[in-house]
């Protein structure tokens, strides 16, 4: 999705708020994405939320805004609290025109989205919060929270990077970015003078039933901040939500995206229309990922266990790869027994695939060598009339996945390089002599354990 311009509303009570639209189709949602850590044209550039941008919200129109005090808003604003901050969204909707819309929240902006999605049941469609609570006292009673806030008073620098690995995945490289961000974005004043002044102050809990648009409330397994009772509770108290639990952390919604996007549609109502069920042969000169996945052992396996017990485990490695490549937008090739091929017309798709299926075999008998690589294959019809891909980057691909042990993805520079920026972990695996290729060839292995 392309960074939108910066424009500005000015509230009611006379403060400039910074908005960005993308002017996407279907349901407006305006999404208030974490203050104090907010700056909505440097967020466009972050990593660990492109995903937000470029999947869950690249059909439909996305508006996003930093509140009073926090981004490219005025800063030196006084007042700051849910009442203070529901002028903003009303500024920013009445600049766009925009009669009813869809309201998006996490976290501590949460309150501010509950009061006035209460008070506007008119204008607010529809409500999402992520990772959120509805008292700010009651919030701050939870043992993590008390530390958090306690290292954010007296070292700033912990408390930044300590955030970035908690919200993002520790020893990722996107968390390393999102240090830079944090610290770029707020200062500890900023952020103490949020938390006491409006945090602690903030308590929303009467307006919840008073809500009766339909509601998703979204909790992550891996959160304390704040507890998954604090957000089922909420969800509880509000009359028409659907609560849908969500594994990981806030920053790392990508093994999530089939269960948010089929909870979204079934929110805003804007699915897509249902695609052929026969994946379109991509045409000559096209850039196609091709991913190879490879049962390790499979013939030990099959005389060991019988052909009985061995197709037991393969049909289980079938059913992954085939869920996976459906929700990363994978086409299957074909399939050779303990294998398969599968083309993306996305490099991120493609990775993503590659890692849902590994953290699904991961407990399991079965282990997986996956291999991709990035090119202009061949596309052509073989003798049985179904589609197939030729060509240089296919074999390579292949060769590449023959490289990996079981449980390992490996990639081309090409893949690496298709994906720089989108919070992908590699490692060099140096120079590799592959059948049938005159030049050595660097392979990098993917991170996906963390």
């Amino acid at each position: 999705m392309a960074e939108p311009s910066v424009k500005y509303a000015t509230t009611s009570d006379g403060v400039g708020i910074a908005f960005a639209d993308t002017g996407g189709d279907g349901v407006p949602v305006v999404y208030m994405r974490g203050s104090p850590f907010t700056h909505v044209q440097l967020e466009w550039r972050e990593t660990s939320f492109n995903f937000w941008f470029d999947h869950m919200f690249a059909r439909r129109r996305l508006i996003t805004f930093d509140c009073r005090g926090c981004g490219l808003s005025d800063r030196d604003v006084g007042e700051v609290s849910v009442e203070a901050f529901g002028r903003d969204i009303a500024a920013v909707a009445d600049k766009l025109g925009l009669d009813s819309l869809a309201l998006f929240a996490g976290q501590a902006d949460g309150m501010a989205a509950i009061s006035f999605a209460a008070d506007n049941p008119e204008r607010v469609s529809r409500l999402i919060l992520r990772d959120t609570y509805a008292d700010g006292a009651r919030f701050f009673e939870i043992p993590q929270v008390k530390a958090f806030l306690s290292m954010m008073e007296n070292d700033w620098d912990m408390f930044t990077t300590t955030l970035a690995h908690y919200v993002v995945g520790w020893g990722t490289l996107a968390a390393t970015e999102y240090v830079e961000f944090l610290r770029a974005v707020c200062t500890q004043e900023q952020a103490l003078a949020f938390f006491q002044d409006y945090v602690m102050s903030a308590d929303t809990s009467d307006d919840l039933p008073r809500i009766t648009q339909p509601t998703l409330v979204l909790s992550h397994k891996n959160v304390a901040i704040p507890d998954f009772d604090t957000v089922r509770n909420l969800a509880a108290r509000l009359p028409n939500a659907e609560l849908v639990v969500l594994e990981g952390t806030w920053g790392q919604p990508g093994d999530n995206s089939p269960v948010m996007e089929a909870a979204l549609d079934r929110l805003l109502g804007d699915a897509p229309t249902a695609i052929e069920t026969e994946p379109a042969v991509p045409a000559i000169g096209s850039l196609v990922t091709i991913l190879f996945t490879d049962i390790e052992g499979s013939t030990a396996l099959t005389q060991e266990l019988g052909d009985a017990g061995a197709r037991e485990l393969f049909r289980e490695h079938e059913r992954i790869t085939r869920e996976a490549l459906a929700a990363h937008g994978g086409s299957e090739v074909k399939t050779m027994g303990d294998g398969f091929m599968i083309s993306f017309g996305s490099a991120v798709g493609a990775l993503d695939c590659a890692i849902a299926i590994q953290r699904a075999l991961a407990e399991g008998e079965v282990k997986v060598r996956i291999g991709l690589n990035a090119g202009e294959p061949i596309a052509e019809e073989d003798p049985d009339g179904r589609g197939d891909l030729f060509g240089t980057s296919v074999i390579l691909a292949a060769r590449i996945a023959a490289q990996a042990s079981g449980g390992e993805i490996l990639a081309s520079n090409v893949v690496r390089e298709l994906v720089a920026g989108r919070g992908f972990l590699f490692s060099d695996q140096g120079e590799r002599v592959l059948r049938g290729f005159e030049d050595p060839v660097r392979v990098y292995e993917v991170s996906w354990q963390g």
